[in-house]
């Protein structure tokens, strides 16, 4: 038609344009800044940025269907159904924003068939947890990791809160460690043993020029940041396999190791609250094994009353 200008082709939509657009809003700008590094981990996996993953990043959102992404989900699910799970919530939440500002029409990750699993069970021994830590220590590149860790162990705490611990949470003066929980908002007080309390000493000595309690060491430079959830694991994944233990034995194992040895230990509920940040003992009933060790020292209890053996 003489005389009328092509308006310009408007290009179509990506899974990635959502995500980017989703990072720089307010519903994601409002999460703590553990749950944005988790967050960017798992759209790492959706989006090609992780070894692990698939890569959607590119792909037409329009075209983007439940049957492509139960595809892609069957995959991530080959690292671990909890990360797939994980995966898959993140990105429908990231997608049900894009419908609420427009940029798509439907969420294809609502409907996709997720796995079951078996909640891990699996607690370290002294021996294997002493491992560790000694091959940990034993490598100034690994000696932040091998801290994160033992924090974990002894303070009964998330990764993830001791990966983002600073000095300013703990009193060197007291050796008590305050902490709000970044999943819970729990807050809790924490004494500290002899042990590591000269290693947060000397931490402190090294280290104590930037923020972080246990910052990430790269090519031997102590780096001003914390590690994030990918390279911490590859590297517990290399000190466990230096130390000559079972790949079954995961570092987020820790807060359930430590917590299980109070149970077994006949530490009362309340204390064990205290110190894991639960709100209820309900929450704490994954680590209550059927031990021999807990029903060992329940019948001990139970006999020392004049009861349970009759003869």
């Amino acid at each position: 038609m003489q005389g009328s200008k092509l308006m310009p082709r408007k290009k179509p939509t990506t899974v990635g344009m959502v995500v980017e657009d989703y990072v720089k809003s307010l519903s994601y700008d409002k999460l703590s800044d553990n749950t944005q590094r988790d967050y960017t981990y798992f759209i790492s996996i959706c989006c090609g940025a992780s070894p692990h993953g698939t890569d959607l990043y590119d792909h037409k959102v329009r075209t983007l269907t439940t049957p492509m992404v139960q595809k892609a989900y069957n995959e991530w699910a080959k690292r671990g159904v909890p990360t797939a799970n994980h995966t898959r919530s993140v990105m429908s939440r990231v997608f049900n924003y894009g419908i609420k500002v427009g940029l798509c029409m439907h969420n294809p990750f609502t409907h996709i068939e997720k796995l079951s699993h078996r909640t891990r069970q699996e607690v370290w021994t002294q021996e294997q947890i002493k491992q560790f830590l000694d091959t940990a220590y034993s490598k100034f590149e690994w000696r932040s990791v091998g801290l994160i860790v033992h924090m974990a162990y002894t303070w009964c705490q998330r990764l993830g809160d001791m990966t983002n611990l600073k000095f300013d949470n703990y009193s060197f003066e007291d050796q008590v460690l305050k902490l709000e929980q970044s999943k819970r908002r729990a807050r809790v007080e924490l004494p500290t043993p002899d042990s590591l309390h000269k290693i947060l000493v000397q931490q402190h000595k090294d280290m104590g020029f930037q923020p972080y309690i246990a910052p990430r060491i790269a090519y031997g430079k102590i780096q001003e940041k914390p590690y994030d959830k990918v390279i911490l694991g590859t590297i517990a994944r290399n000190i466990r396999n230096k130390a000559g233990l079972p790949d079954n034995l995961w570092i987020m194992d820790m807060r359930r190791t430590g917590t299980t040895e109070m149970v077994e230990a006949s530490v009362p509920l309340p204390q064990i609250m205290s110190v894991t940040g639960h709100a209820n003992a309900q929450s704490l009933k994954p680590y209550m094994k059927n031990t021999l060790t807990s029903s060992s020292e329940a019948y001990r209890l139970r006999t020392a009353t004049g009861k349970g053996d009759i003869l």
